[in-house]
């Protein structure tokens, strides 16, 4: 073969990686998991409120979500932080178009670009009374604020994942509904043994961690927002916002931690266990 030739068949095959690729983001965008971040919404009705957009699946059964606008003022007055821009909440008309679009089966799953994605069967569980739309939301709105927040792609990664989650629990008051275990509960499976170390969430070793408890996650979560619940009943909610904004900025937890509560995380973490166990 001829370096011309040679030089030909590579220059088509790049072509043809560089066709392929683009082919495959642009699905990606339109119709798969990278759909939250599209610029362009196919096959969405669009609906923007005052504080928040809505894009609703065409097909989807008719529901007026507009209440979900009025979470925003509460969802901002807790973190004391405003949204730097407009939360984009996505209804799905099925569980196929849902599953193909989000990264999570999850009833509702938050994105860092600011994007809340709601499943059907979230919706549906809502209207029966087996969960509740609003605590639900301004979980994930929790979240979404505080990305907002995080700046550099850096600040999201390492901003305690256990603390993302206490934060939205606590926040919401989510503690002690559906599947959630309420304070007491979670201190009494506390006592029994059960116990995730903060820092291994999302770990192999904190999925390796065994906890005899009624559902997992829920109590994880839970575990987490009474971590939070008791940094602000002991210090107070001004020590915490200090925390959780300093946090935003600097990446190295246990330091600023030390810095702001005048204790190390992990000797904190015993001061912790040791109320749960003096408890009632």
């Amino acid at each position: 073969m001829s370096r011309f030739t040679k030089n030909r068949v590579f220059k088509t095959s790049i072509i043809a990686v560089i066709i392929i690729a683009v082919g495959s983001l642009t699905y990606l965008f339109l119709w798969g998991k990278l759909f939250p971040y599209s610029p362009v919404k196919i096959g969405f009705s669009k609906q923007e409120l005052s504080n928040i957009i809505i894009y609703v699946q065409n097909g989807t059964e008719h529901r007026d979500l507009s209440v979900i606008d009025g979470y925003i003022p509460a969802v901002a007055k807790w973190h004391e932080l405003q949204f730097r821009r407009k939360p984009e909440i996505f209804v799905f008309r099925d569980r196929k178009s849902y599953l193909r679009r989000s990264v999570t089966k999850a009833r509702f799953c938050a994105y860092p670009n600011g994007s809340v994605v709601i499943s059907p069967w979230a919706l549906k569980e809502a209207e029966e009374g087996k969960i509740s739309l609003e605590i639900y939301l301004k979980h994930e709105l929790s979240h979404t604020l505080l990305h907002q927040h995080m700046g550099i792609p850096a600040s999201y990664i390492y901003f305690p994942r256990w603390l993302l989650e206490g934060i939205a629990m606590y926040s919401a008051n989510q503690m002690g509904t559906s599947w959630y275990p309420g304070k007491k509960e979670t201190y009494a499976y506390i006592k029994q043994g059960n116990f995730i170390i903060p820092s291994d969430y999302t770990t192999q070793r904190g999925e390796k961690t065994v906890l005899n408890v009624k559902y997992r996650i829920a109590f994880i979560y839970s575990e987490f927002g009474c971590i939070v619940d008791y940094l602000i009943t002991t210090y107070g909610k001004e020590k915490f916002m200090e925390y959780m904004k300093q946090l935003l900025v600097d990446n190295n937890h246990d330091r600023v931690f030390k810095q702001i509560y005048g204790i190390g995380f992990d000797a904190f973490l015993q001061d912790f266990k040791r109320h749960v166990y003096a408890s009632v």
